[in-house]
């Protein structure tokens, strides 16, 4: 790779990498229906044009800044044994990490109030994690157990950093994995 085709490479990734962090914030604070494109491109400073050009829409837009970092994932790789552990620290690690935790609030704000942000959170980031859970969990019920799970994980996601009800707001992470670990566990 030459030194301009680097530079380039670079160029594109910073680009992207403003573009989602402009989208996260206005997402969470706008939701999906008030945040244009034109809003996002203006606040990352691109034309709205490469805004499309990256991502073709505003769901694509959307389903971008919705992703969960790899290091948030430990749940798809999970054994039977530690799995309510490995979903309850990927929810905290995701709420708890300030970039990420833009984004999830976003997700969440907006799947309850616009179709397309609904998709997004079905299809492409619970679906994932819904199946990795039934696949660890097998047996009998393993789907319906598996979305029983993923529904307490969103639950506890709402009432802790979007509802802010206490004291499940302000318990500490051991206490959150102490009392709902078991609970999962028991799906």
């Amino acid at each position: 790779m030459t030194g301009e085709s680097m530079a380039r490479d670079e160029r594109r990734r910073r680009t992207e990498a403003g573009i989602l962090g402009a989208a996260r914030v206005q997402l969470a604070e706008l939701g999906f229906e008030r945040t244009t494109i034109r809003s996002v491109a203006t606040a990352a400073g691109v034309d709205p044009a490469l805004v499309m050009q990256y991502y073709g829409s505003k769901e694509g837009l959307f389903g971008a800044a919705a992703l969960w970092h790899s290091d948030h994932q430990r749940i798809l790789t999970a054994t039977s044994d530690n799995l309510a552990s490995a979903a309850l620290e990927d929810l905290v690690s995701k709420f708890e990490d300030a970039e990420d935790r833009v984004a999830a609030i976003a997700l969440m704000r907006s799947c309850l109030t616009h179709p397309s942000a609904t998709a997004v959170m079905r299809d492409e980031v619970m679906c994932e994690r819904a199946a990795a859970v039934a696949q660890t969990l097998q047996g009998p019920d393993a789907e319906l157990r598996a979305a029983l799970f993923g529904a307490c994980m969103i639950g506890l996601g709402m009432a802790r950093y979007l509802i802010e009800l206490e004291p499940l707001a302000s318990a500490s992470r051991e206490d959150l994995l102490r009392l709902m670990a078991p609970v999962l566990q028991a799906l």
